[in-house]
């Protein structure tokens, strides 16, 4: 949205179409988007108005649909035109690990994650030189453990790995032992204001060696020199809360926006209708 040619709102999102039905949803591999503003200066009441203003063209713009969510970034603290426009707000967390440069220290992490780095390191050896295709397999692993397929799409992947590389925004780290085997692998990228946990993954057999608190000790170590902060991109699951947040990490909830019109909420309950007789 320009006003007299200057930016002064924008809302990134991804248009999907499926069974007739046209949704807005979140890019692959992209936890939190939203919108940003411009409120101009003056004064808080004058700036707080001026972002309400933009906000509601935002949400207006994203009526038309039958389904959208989306996930705001956790600097973003105001959804009130969005639930004036009818969308259903839920707040979920993430962590972050706000300063590289002090946290890379193994005092600021809690006994668990201490006692699993030095565990790691007389077991495995951290790797860079893999490719991405090795950690997309040892991601692979972790969801077929669950009982769950990759996510996101390999080749995807590739080609976003290979974008990452161009500009020098990405780094992988892979535990390995004396035998050759893949402990665990992270997969990081970044800009000039934040690292993120794109995705990761264990063996399963192999997990108890505790590579994967290693491998986010020396992602930190060497984010400390690229980036200010790094977002562990943390989970709503409590296993994988407990895990990130044992880094020393600050927790930081964001919101997500949603709304689904008629058609679509009757369709998604037929479907879950046919599936509950299916499992039966």
């Amino acid at each position: 949205m320009e006003v007299d040619g200057r930016v002064v709102a924008r809302l990134p999102y991804v248009v999907r179409n499926r069974w007739g039905l046209t949704t807005v949803t979140q890019p692959p591999l992209t936890q939190t988007l939203g919108p940003w503003v411009d409120p101009g200066s003056g004064s808080y009441t004058r700036k707080l108005t001026n972002e309400i203003e933009l906000m509601d063209t935002l949400a207006a713009s994203l009526m038309g649909f039958d389904f959208v969510s989306q996930n705001f970034h956790y600097s973003v603290r105001n959804a009130l035109p969005f639930y004036w426009r009818g969308f259903d707000l839920r707040v979920a967390y993430t962590y972050v690990v706000e300063d590289l440069y002090t946290a890379s220290d193994l005092a600021f992490f809690r006994s668990h994650i201490r006692r699993n780095i030095r565990k790691a390191q007389k077991q495995v050896v951290v790797r860079q030189d893999y490719d991405v295709d090795k950690a997309i397999e040892c991601s692979e692993l972790s969801f077929r453990r669950q009982g769950r397929g990759l996510p996101f799409d390999p080749e995807l992947v590739r080609r976003l790995d290979a974008a990452c590389a161009r500009h020098a925004a990405r780094q992988m780290f892979f535990a390995e032992d004396a035998r050759g085997r893949i402990h665990a692998a992270l997969y990081v990228v970044w800009d000039a204001r934040s690292a993120y946990y794109l995705f990761g993954g264990a063996d399963p057999d192999l997990r108890a060696s505790g590579a994967q608190s290693l491998l986010v000790w020396e992602a930190i170590k060497t984010l400390a020199g690229v980036t200010p902060v790094f977002d562990l991109e943390g989970s709503m699951k409590q296993s994988i809360e407990h895990f990130f947040r044992g880094f020393g990490a600050t927790q930081k909830s964001f919101l997500n926006v949603s709304k689904a019109s008629t058609r679509f909420s009757l369709l998604r309950a037929a479907r879950d209708l046919v599936r509950r007789k299916d499992s039966r």
